[in-house]
């Protein structure tokens, strides 16, 4: 009897022929190639951001020029993600992930090797791109690679304790090479990890299948929505330098609130809609989506906040900060690889609101915080249940937001995740700095503590009353 499955569903899929069988040694390798992937990426989030004193010295670069190393990364991660998502769907996983790594990498050395701040900029503007390519690509991979159930709970388990522990280790990462090798080590370091990624993508994955695809990538659509993206997460930056009622940064969100605008209009109007209706209709998908909006806004921001908190008040030293969130990241890590196990006992509902309370009562101690802090008393607890939290929440949130997704829409779902990530921890930043700053010396932290602690519960809320009872 022919195979009446359509390109789409078929092309692409590692393991498409086995697929039934228990994981074997390549379901292994896409694994472990998945989560480095995700890693690098999460990674280069944070590395930077320690190393930004030595960067300004060596490429004397102005103060307001050298927001942008971060800035240009985020923007152009933030702001791809969604077509990112969609075109690993419409071209192949194997693909747009190869593509995505090769771009990565290639910026990477750009970056290392960057002599002017332009040129560095750039670079991390590219670098931001090939990860807006890598992230739903390999998070879509893995949901095809491992059938829905037990078994990609415990990939997603695994995947989601790397992902969540890329940012604190990074910090972590960051103080050390900032006061060893220097900050050019930040970005060389990619170049060999993101090779051998491509190496084993090019020996592990099956090959994409030439055209013959169904669908295809509605350029409006695509246009407008990553437009809309990035003027928002630009306007939430610029709101948080220059005021939220400053006239250019209403004109930037007024000019985000247009793109967004004609995007929706474009979508019901295409024949080929970049987010199909029927992904709407998923309550599971969206209920996961807004919960990682908040989820995410509250951890970014808690890791910005903290790390300013103990260079800035506390006195600590760039490498001391970044081993203080080895508790975190640790916690975090060990977690989430039994979250994924614990999902289809338990529940992702249950899950998602007993990790994000927990995030909550983290902030709560926090708000307390002595001039005089010692850390074991002081930041360790909040340190360790924030872990606890964040590793429970991490991969559940990945599980809930790929419950019930076809395979031919694995990307959509997965870049959809991922950018509600990326704008919800730009927004959670921007918001709370703009807290810190209203308050003074030590009240304006504790302030901006409750704020994060608002979010996790907001995000407790909506995963409550979200998701099904049965979820």
């Amino acid at each position: 009897m022919p195979d009446t499955r359509s390109p789409l569903d078929t092309a692409a899929v590692p393991l498409a022929s086995d697929r039934r069988k228990k994981p074997g040694p390549r379901h292994g390798l896409v694994l472990t190639m998945t989560c480095a992937a995700m890693a690098m990426v999460g990674l280069d989030i944070a590395i930077v951001n320690v190393a930004l004193p030595s960067i300004q010295r060596d490429l004397s670069i102005s103060q307001g020029g050298l927001q942008w190393v971060v800035v240009a990364y985020g923007l152009l991660l933030g702001g791809f993600l969604l077509v990112g998502g969609r075109m690993t769907d419409l071209l192949g996983r194997r693909r747009v992930l190869l593509t995505g790594l090769g771009l990565f990498t290639a910026a990477s050395l750009v970056a290392g090797l960057a002599q002017h701040s332009a040129v560095l900029i750039t670079a991390r503007g590219l670098q931001g791109l090939g990860g807006a390519l890598i992230a739903p690509a390999a998070l879509s991979l893995l949901a095809v690679t491992f059938r829905e159930g037990p078994e990609r709970n415990r990939a997603l388990g695994i995947f989601g304790a790397v992902a969540g522990a890329g940012g604190t280790v990074g910090v972590v990462a960051g103080g050390l090479i900032a006061d060893g090798p220097g900050w050019r080590w930040a970005f060389f370091i990619n170049v060999p990890a993101g090779l051998v990624l491509i190496t084993l993508a090019i020996a592990c994955l099956l090959a994409d299948e030439p055209g013959g695809r169904s669908g295809r990538l509605d350029v409006t659509s695509a246009g407008t929505v990553t437009g809309g993206l990035l003027t928002f997460v630009y306007a939430l930056h610029h709101a948080s330098t220059h005021g939220w009622t400053s006239a250019g940064a209403i004109a930037w969100f007024v000019g985000a609130g247009v793109l967004m605008a004609v995007f929706v209009w474009s979508e019901k109007r295409s024949p080929a809609p970049l987010v199909p209706a029927r992904a709407l209709k998923n309550r599971t998908l969206v209920a996961a989506n807004v919960t990682a909006l908040l989820g995410f806004g509250a951890l970014f921001s808690f890791i910005f906040l903290g790390s300013l908190l103990m260079q800035q008040k506390l006195g600590y030293t760039a490498t001391r900060t970044g081993l203080a969130w080895l508790a975190t990241t640790v916690t975090s890590f060990a977690v989430s690889w039994t979250a994924g196990r614990l999902a289809a006992a338990v529940g992702v509902r249950r899950l998602l609101v007993t990790g994000l309370a927990l995030l909550t009562v983290g902030m709560v101690w926090l708000v307390r915080i002595p001039a005089d802090a010692a850390y074991l008393t002081d930041l360790l607890p909040a340190f360790l249940i924030a872990g606890l939290g964040f590793g429970i929440c991490g991969p559940t949130l990945q599980i809930g937001a790929l419950s019930g997704v076809t395979e031919s829409e694995s990307g959509l779902a997965s870049g959809l995740l991922e950018t509600m990530r990326e704008i919800g921890g730009a927004a959670g930043v921007a918001a709370v700095s703009t807290v810190l700053v209203s308050g003074t010396g030590l009240d304006g932290f504790r302030t901006a503590f409750a704020a994060i602690g608002i979010l996790a519960a907001l995000g407790a809320v909506v995963a409550a009353t979200g998701f099904r009872h049965e979820s």
